[in-house]
Order: C-alpha cells, then sequence, then structure tokens
C-alpha cells in the first residue's frame, strides 16, 4: 500500500470515528453530557466530603426507599410539652418546619420588639449560594427592616467573593496567609467562627486591610468596628487609619480569642496595616450597631457544611461570649449532589455530627436547617430536577428532625419539581444557565421566601405566646419532641 493511499484511508477512519460519535452522542445513557462547562478553578470541594463518599458508597433497593418513604411522610410528629410551655402543633415529616425548635430565637425576636435596644443575632452558614451575600443580605435587610439594626455584621480578613460583595467593599494585601477548614484539618492556630485563619507573616512587606460601607439601606456606614483575633505568645501592633487619620494600637493574645476596637461610633472606610503580628491569628472584624437584628454571612465555595464538625468548642464559646447569636443556619446541599447516589446516609450522619458540634459550641442557640434548592440537568436531551434533588432534601430533614432543629424545605419553597427550569427561563431570569445557582434577583427572592416562612412561624409563636399569659400558663421543662410509631430507619431517606 502507498503511502498516499494509506493517508486517505487513515483520513476516512477517523471522518467516519467523528460521524459516529456525533450520531450516538444523541442515544448515549443520562448525564453523560452536562448542559454547560464548570470553570474547575473556581469549585473547591471540602475533603471531608471526599472522604465520607468514599466511605460510604452503598447500592440501596429503590423499591424499599420508596416504602419506607411513603411511611416516613405520614409520620406525625408531636411537640411535648416544651420550651415556655409553649406547644406548637403537630406536623408530620413531609411538612415538617420544626417552628417548635426555634422558640428560644423566637422569644428574642419578641423581647426585642418590647425593647428596641435589645440585640438579636444570626449565623448564616452556606456555600456558594450565599457567596458575595446574595440571599444573606436579603434575610438581613428584612429582619432591620422590620426589628431594626445596621451593620454587615463579621466580615473575614480575605474572601474570594470580596470584589462581588455589595454590602461591604474589602481589599487587601496579597500577602496573606490563609488556612480553610476545607482543606486544613490541623490549622497553625483555631479556626474562627467563620472557618478560617489569618497571618500577617510577611515581615518585608506590608500586610493590610481595607474596608468601605457598602450601599445596603442598613449598611451605609460601618459601625463600632472591632477586630478579632486569637491566641499567641507574641505581641504584635496594628495601625488603623481613618481618613487622614492613623490610630496606632496594640494587639495583646492572651486569650483564646481577643477584640480590639477600632473607634466608637461609625466610620465610612479604614485601613488596617499590621506590624509585627506574623505569629498571631487573625480573624476578622465585626460592624454593627449594637441594637436589633444582626446577620453575619459565613459562606464558603465548595462547602457541604461538614467542616463545621471541626470546629474547635472552645474557640466558638469564646467568640459567642461576644457576638451572643440567637440563631445559627446552615444553607447546604449543592456541593453534595454530584456523587452520582442517591442514598445520603453517610451525610445524614456528618451532618448529625456537625450540628451537635454547633449545639456543644453554642449551647442554648437555635438551629435552622436549609434543604437544597432545586437543580437541573440533562436527562435525553430534555433539562428536568437532578434525580439527587429528592433523596438530598429528605436526609436534610431527617437530620434536622434527628436534631431538634428548625427546616426549610427549599426545594418546595421555590416550587418543586422543575422550578430550577422555571427560573433559568423566566424573563428577566432569577436563576444562571448553569440551572444551579440563582442570580441577583433570583437570590432576593430566595432570602424573602426564607424570611416569610421564619416570620410565619414568628407570628404563630405571638400567638402561641399571648394565649399562654391570658391562661397565666407557668413555663414547662424542655422535652424531647415525640414522634408516632411509625418506623424511621436510615435507608428511608
Amino acid at each position: 500500500m502507498n503511502t498516499k493511499s494509506y493517508f486517505f484511508q487513515s483520513f476516512a477512519i477517523v471522518a467516519l470515528a467523528l460521524v459516529a460519535f456525533i450520531g450516538f452522542k444523541q442515544i448515549l445513557p443520562d448525564k453523560i453530557f452536562s448542559e454547560s462547562k464548570l470553570d474547575s478553578k473556581n469549585i473547591l470541594i471540602d475533603s471531608l466530603l471526599l472522604e465520607s463518599v468514599a466511605e460510604d458508597s452503598v447500592a440501596i433497593d429503590d423499591d424499599s426507599v420508596a416504602a419506607n418513604e411513603r411511611a416516613l411522610n405520614k409520620q406525625k410528629i408531636v411537640f411535648d410539652q416544651t420550651e415556655e410551655g409553649i406547644e406548637f402543633p403537630a406536623e408530620t415529616f413531609e411538612n415538617y418546619k420544626g417552628y417548635q425548635y426555634l422558640i428560644s430565637f423566637y422569644e428574642k425576636l419578641y423581647q426585642l420588639e418590647k425593647n428596641p435596644q435589645s440585640k438579636v443575632r444570626i449565623a448564616y452558614y452556606g456555600d456558594s449560594m450565599t457567596d458575595g451575600d446574595l440571599i444573606v443580605q436579603d434575610v438581613r435587610t428584612n429582619y432591620q427592616e422590620r426589628f431594626g439594626g445596621k451593620g454587615v455584621g463579621f466580615v473575614p480578613i480575605t474572601s474570594e467573593s470580596a470584589a462581588s460583595r455589595g454590602s461591604v467593599k474589602s481589599t487587601y494585601s496579597k500577602n496573606w496567609k490563609t488556612q480553610s477548614y476545607l482543606n486544613v484539618k490541623k490549622p497553625t492556630s483555631p479556626f474562627g467562627i467563620n472557618g478560617h485563619v489569618f497571618f500577617a507573616n510577611d515581615k518585608a512587606n506590608l500586610t493590610w486591610v481595607q474596608y468601605e460601607a457598602g450601599l445596603s439601606k442598613y449598611s451605609t456606614s460601618l459601625d463600632n468596628a472591632t477586630l478579632f483575633y486569637g491566641r499567641s505568645s507574641k505581641v504584635g501592633k496594628v495601625n488603623f487609619i481613618i481618613g487622614k487619620d492613623t490610630l496606632k494600637k496594640s494587639l495583646s493574645p492572651n486569650n483564646l480569642v481577643n477584640t480590639l476596637k477600632v473607634s466608637s461610633g461609625s466610620v465610612k472606610a479604614f485601613k488596617a496595616n499590621f506590624v509585627q503580628a506574623d505569629s498571631i491569628p487573625i480573624y476578622g472584624f465585626n460592624f454593627d450597631n449594637g441594637s436589633g437584628v444582626h446577620v453575619d454571612n459565613f459562606s464558603q465555595r465548595g462547602n457541604s457544611g461538614l467542616p463545621i464538625s471541626m470546629f474547635n468548642a472552645d474557640v466558638m464559646r469564646a467568640f459567642n461570649n461576644s457576638l451572643k447569636y440567637d440563631l445559627i443556619i446552615l444553607h447546604y446541599g449543592t456541593n453534595v449532589l454530584n456523587y452520582g447516589t442517591k442514598n445520603y446516609s453517610w451525610y445524614e450522619k456528618g451532618m448529625t455530627k456537625t450540628v451537635n458540634k454547633i449545639k456543644e459550641s453554642f449551647p442554648g442557640v437555635s438551629i435552622l436547617i436549609v434543604s437544597t434548592a432545586d437543580k437541573s440537568t440533562k436527562y435525553d436531551l430534555e433539562m428536568k430536577t437532578d434525580s439527587a434533588v429528592v433523596p438530598l432534601m429528605k436526609a436534610q430533614k431527617h437530620y434536622a428532625l434527628e436534631t431538634h432543629a428548625g427546616f426549610v424545605n427549599l426545594y418546595t419553597l421555590m416550587g418543586g419539581d422543575g422550578s430550577m427550569i422555571k427560573w433559568v427561563d423566566e424573563t428577566p431570569a432569577k436563576a444562571n444557565k448553569d440551572y444551579t445557582h440563582f442570580n441577583q434577583r433570583g437570590a432576593k427572592a430566595i432570602g424573602n421566601l426564607l424570611y416569610g416562612q421564619l416570620n410565619k412561624g414568628y407570628e404563630e409563636y405571638k400567638v402561641l405566646r399571648q394565649k399562654r399569659d391570658a391562661e397565666g400558663t407557668k413555663p414547662k421543662p424542655v422535652k424531647k419532641a415525640r414522634p408516632d410509631s411509625v418506623s424511621v430507619t436510615k435507608d428511608s431517606v
């Protein structure tokens, strides 16, 4: 065979293979071809999630799962005599919201209405869904609109979403050393309240961070700016530049968590230069006016929620002594859907550990679980709700109930099956073409929906409380919720 003939034969084979590939692509199994490309540079997956998936991949019987789900959805949850002598009506698992477990939070709101000078604080932990303060800033605005309060709360030193966040503007030098609970199991110093610890470890160059108030209605100033930092055997210094003034202050890292006030009152912007502070763990700054409602956004791309279980409880209690939280929200799921499984017992087990760590770290604080939103994937050339969404949502609801936490079913709240497609296709659109994340318009709608459910529970609480007061009922001891006799197994979700 001559070289020319061989070349054309090879070319024909390649061309035929290409045509065959294009043809077979249309009939190959579901989910092989993604609807959109993801930028891997912007994707982080926490190490605990990867380990949990690897350790607990178990095949399940779809028929037995369906039977268990039917029984589970009918399960009646009866709340016995509980906190403050108030008992919410019984619920079914299918419609579980768990307002009963938010009573201590609702009572603080009730007291705030009576005394506007008091304070209520919420920590909102999330993943990329809350990146750039999306969703959280709208929950914050709703609460501050009704109950008062100014400020964006706790802000870290560095953040991957700093450039896109509008509620507070921050810039920082590139020589900060950062350790995150997403990829470091044994940090040099304990992680802070937001799961990070920062070090100004460059002795040759200045290490700095700068903040400027955003344009949000209740965040047009930086109120009572306060630095939070950790323990070290060495002291350091920080110079705060406010306008034309420079305030030189010392860092005394004697306690697990230390605070340093930048200045009393409000400022529009300031810069903090850290001097000879390379061994001191730095956590971030808090901004609030001291009354009303304050909501901290602790978002982290790629987070499953599992890394929270690595928190140092003593350090968290030290943070809580200053910040005094009344509600902790856990909003996860986006990064748990992509592992080809419908059995989330491994995740339920891990998140139960996470919630218990929060209870240990923040005694008496109410906890709210927000489920995964709807997400769409291409099946046979058609976009549909991903088959893993509902199983994951049920697992999240199950560990919310088991750990005595409130629950928001974001999947059904936004419209249920196929809703993400509608949010993407609407004009104007409320979600991105990845069929996973909300845009700013959609995030605002979700923030309003979340606040709406929480506020509905609060209004019901006020009616029950006023009824109790009118009847002269004394508060009774706290007891656990009592499910009826329906059997619930791990495989049921």
